[in-house]
């Protein structure tokens, strides 16, 4: 869904850093990377940092998909607990995958600062919040796992947390130092900066209809002509379409909603004070951020329905909005939007070969700022000749997730009638 004025988001109005201007298709390049976000300028970035001549192709504009919709929360680590993802990985790539992963914000907010990326960063930390006594054994769990690694996350207690967020619904929560927040459109327009600075091209508006291997490489067949490369980089995740066969069945798309509230001024001032981002333990998580102006942001699973002047979603957000802060009083709403979030079956990512010489990272599970940017430094690194071994994941075959269309279609339905059952 757009956004009011045509925006996509509230990101896309608010951003410091301005949208890139489109080149024109080079006749040969080393790498193409289709898709505009985190992953692929990511992947343009540190590709071209290494001496590859690399492309992004762009079927919108820069951010246009989940880049661009994002929270905002540059999280450390994944859904699952570090206990279950070393279970899961193994002995190898699961210490290997915890650690790149727990140092995941450092390398974003090292690019925001090496590259002077102007996206409204904060670095207090992300907070997840236990909604019912369930979550809270839940989070402490989480809390042992990450200080038995030596990690900076603190459990929080419910004064702690009240004190935290400004409001007395939850039961505490783990506060991670390692994490932050970003304006994620900032942040996404910055990485394509600093990637044309490095020297990788851009060109936006431009659709990628085909791929085929030929001499060696890959012919990219777009709207504005063909590209031989070296090598191909898949950067859509949930917003693949039937460019390759069968990846975008390999995931569950789901959607996620987000209102924010005109600029608040001095009533916010005890909502968030310190700028972190908060989620929930909710089995239909809810998301409640600041942003630079005092706006407050308000999201959970689902998609929009209606916009700011009314309907099911507006409706939502300030019955959640007066659950969460009974002092605050009645807010007006400036803008709302949704987007899409590749979820998988065990709430890891996954890097695919989908062919020799084409890779696609996929399946982020609402992780998206800092999955995308760690893929896109791996895919770079092995693409530059570091060894398959060093990645964050084994390389694995495509899958498909048979059960996507149904539960789509099942988790869309489950979350309007959250909606409806919030906003009474």
């Amino acid at each position: 869904m757009m956004g009011q004025n045509g925006m996509i988001s509230l990101w896309d109005q608010t951003a410091q850093e301005r949208p890139a201007d489109g080149m024109n298709l080079p006749a040969t390049v080393d790498l193409v990377i289709v898709g505009g976000g985190y992953t692929g300028l990511s992947t343009a970035l540190h590709a071209a940092e290494a001496g590859l001549s690399a492309h992004v192709i762009e079927a919108h504009d820069i951010g246009h998909g989940g880049s661009g919709r994002n929270v905002g929360l540059v999280n450390a680590g994944v859904w699952m607990p570090p206990s279950a993802v070393r279970a899961t990985l193994g002995p190898d790539h699961g210490p290997r995958f915890l650690r790149r992963f727990a140092d995941g914000p450092a390398l974003v907010f090292d690019l925001i600062e090496r590259h002077q990326i102007r996206c409204e960063a904060t670095r207090t930390g992300t907070i997840h919040a236990a909604h019912a006594p369930a979550g809270l054994r839940d989070l402490e769990a989480r809390w042992r796992d990450w200080a038995q690694m030596g990690e900076p996350v603190d459990l929080l207690g419910p004064e702690a947390m009240a004190e935290k967020l400004g409001s007395r619904r939850y039961q505490g929560g783990l506060l991670d130092h390692r994490a932050g927040t970003v304006n994620p459109m900032g942040y996404v327009r910055g990485l394509a900066r600093a990637a044309r600075a490095a020297g990788a091209g851009i060109s936006t508006g431009v659709q990628v209809t085909g791929l085929e291997q030929a001499g060696g490489g890959w012919r990219v067949k777009t709207t504005a002509g063909p590209v031989a490369a070296r090598a191909v980089v898949l950067g859509t995740n949930a917003y693949t379409d039937t460019l390759w066969p069968g990846l975008s069945r390999s995931f569950t798309p789901i959607c996620y909603f987000q209102l924010a509230t005109v600029a608040l001024g001095e009533r916010v001032a005890k909502i968030l004070p310190e700028g972190q981002g908060v989620w929930d333990t909710a089995p239909v998580m809810r998301s409640i951020r600041r942003d630079a102006m005092g706006r407050l942001i308000i999201g959970s699973m689902g998609r929009i329905h209606g916009d700011v002047t009314g309907g099911l979603s507006l409706r939502w957000a300030r019955r959640e909005l007066a659950r969460l802060f009974p002092d605050l009083g009645p807010v007006r709403f400036e803008e709302a939007w949704d987007g899409q979030i590749a979820m998988t079956p065990d709430h890891l990512p996954r890097i695919h070969e989908l062919a020799p010489g084409l890779y696609t990272p996929i399946g982020y599970n609402g992780r998206g700022i800092t999955t995308g940017t760690i893929f896109g430094q791996a895919i770079a690194g092995l693409l530059t000749g570091r060894a398959a071994s060093e990645l964050p994941l084994p390389i694995t075959t495509l899958a498909p997730v048979v059960s996507a269309p149904m539960m789509r279609r099942v988790y869309a339905l489950g979350f309007a009638v959250q909606q409806m059952l919030r906003s009474l």
